[in-house]
């Protein structure tokens, strides 16, 4: 059959409010222009993040009602490490409330002045704990992810030369480990191939460094690879989840993303010194070593959707979703990074408005026209988000300038996508009006969450 189903069916629906283009106008102008501020009661389809946003699956609230809450040794702990051990291999599993509680944890040890965390690239809230622990994050993306017009299969990889290259300008005693993020979310939502996997761990190994993976999304990485990639295809997304697992030290994990759940995370690793390290560290600011921030019913929520993700029949709905939306815009001219990638799609803003410089945010002139438009809330990936000053306070701009539109997990309908599309490409038609806007206000740290706006 060419049409592929959503693989579950409805059981609960949450109705949706519709507000009209002057109600919108004055929504974002209250909002000093920035999409993170609207209230969500507000939006018509929300795909500023995947992150926490997944419509949960009725065993996953059977296991929430089995929840146990005890302290100290609770039973759903164990239900989800044994989970956990079955996808990643790894000795040692400490939960935490999301992700960023993770890298905070991981960072705090190992980070500091001086050091290096060489990355594929990092995401925001990554880059913001190496940076507050006053290390420096690299991104060693390799060339061809760095274009978003040129199509090829594994746009996430690292460039391996570059890494050594690195490793031996700084000296690895300067490097704490290396990270992969799976898939790469700044580069487009793009896979990192086993192949790439394999020569970065090899390259590690040379230099005795431990690698982490950035684990996020690493059930679309294996079926990326299961599609993609020579001598996988007639194995399991489970058995590739393990294979890649199988090459790194440890990992950081969102499992609001492919755990599907709507809060909840891990750091995983093998070393039991640094276990301790994190461990300790997690009583002070997360909660006991068993529940590490999370109620029991969240840890048994996560443990079943980790059995849910490797699922070919949901993989195959969840990538092929997110290409369906990809096709329509590039059939109507819209530049794109190219492929689609996993759990988004992301408008490449400088070929959208290529009259908007850098400065001005082309990508946030998108996304406040994609609200106004049709209520679409998305995301500015580009100078707003990674953009820094030099000692003049002159912008030195991102690699890329990118509106990322991340879709929900099992939340939306093809007849929403759908709708996104024809949003989109009305606000395409007429691009030449757009016009770029100006930080009015923004915080040291991920400014991006809570800058206010104003249109130039």
């Amino acid at each position: 059959m060419k049409t592929i189903i959503e693989p579950f069916k409805i059981k609960s629906v949450e109705p949706i409010r519709f507000t009209t283009k002057d109600e919108r106008i004055k929504i974002l102008q209250d909002a000093g222009f920035n999409p993170f501020l609207i209230h969500a009661d507000d939006v018509l389809i929300d795909l500023l993040t995947d992150s926490g946003t997944s419509a949960m699956s009725s065993d996953q609230w059977a296991g929430v009602m089995r929840g146990d809450e005890s302290y100290a040794g609770a039973k759903s702990f164990y239900v989800f490490e044994k989970a956990v051990k079955k996808i990643t291999g790894d000795k040692f599993i400490i939960p935490t409330h999301q992700g960023r509680a993770a890298e905070k944890i991981l960072f705090s040890i190992l980070g500091g002045p001086g050091k290096y965390f060489p990355n594929n690239t990092h995401f925001d809230t990554t880059r913001a704990n190496v940076e507050f622990s006053g290390a420096e994050a690299v991104d060693i993306l390799n060339e061809v992810g760095k274009h978003p017009e040129q199509n090829a299969p594994f746009k996430g990889n690292m460039d391996v030369e570059a890494l050594e290259s690195f490793i031996k300008k700084v000296g690895k005693e300067n490097i704490p480990f290396v990270m992969l993020t799976i898939t790469n979310n700044s580069g487009g939502g793009q896979p990192v191939s086993m192949q790439n996997i394999k020569d970065v761990s090899s390259v590690c190994k040379k230099y005795k460094l431990p690698l982490f993976f950035d684990a996020c999304r690493f059930a679309e990485n294996a079926y990326f690879i299961k599609l993609r990639e020579k001598g996988y295809a007639n194995k399991s997304v489970l058995e590739i989840c393990q294979e890649i697992f199988s090459y790194a030290d440890g990992s950081t994990m969102s499992a609001k993303k492919d755990a599907l759940v709507n809060i909840g995370g891990w750091l995983s690793m093998n070393d039991e010194e640094l276990a301790m390290k994190c461990r300790n560290l997690l009583i002070v600011t997360e909660g006991f070593p068993t529940y590490g921030g999370l109620a029991g019913r969240d840890l048994e929520a996560i443990a079943q959707g980790l059995e849910e993700v490797v699922d070919e029949h949901y993989l195959q709905y969840r990538i092929r979703s997110t290409e369906y939306l990809g096709e329509k815009l590039m059939n109507n001219g819209i530049p794109i990074i190219e492929p689609p990638g996993g759990h988004a799609i992301y408008i490449d803003a400088k070929r959208f408005v290529p009259h908007l410089k850098p400065e001005e945010y082309p990508g946030q002139s998108i996304v406040c026209e994609m609200y106004i438009e049709g209520g679409i809330r998305a995301c500015e990936i580009g100078s707003i988000m990674f953009g820094k000053y030099d000692n003049d306070g002159k912008l030195i701009p991102a690699m890329m300038e990118l509106v990322r539109m991340a879709i929900p997990r099992r939340v939306y309908t093809q007849s929403h996508i759908d709708y996104v599309a024809e949003v989109v490409i009305e606000v395409f038609n007429r691009r030449e009006k757009l016009k770029g806007y100006k930080i009015t206000y923004e915080a040291p740290l991920l400014r991006h969450f809570t800058a206010q706006f104003a249109p130039l």
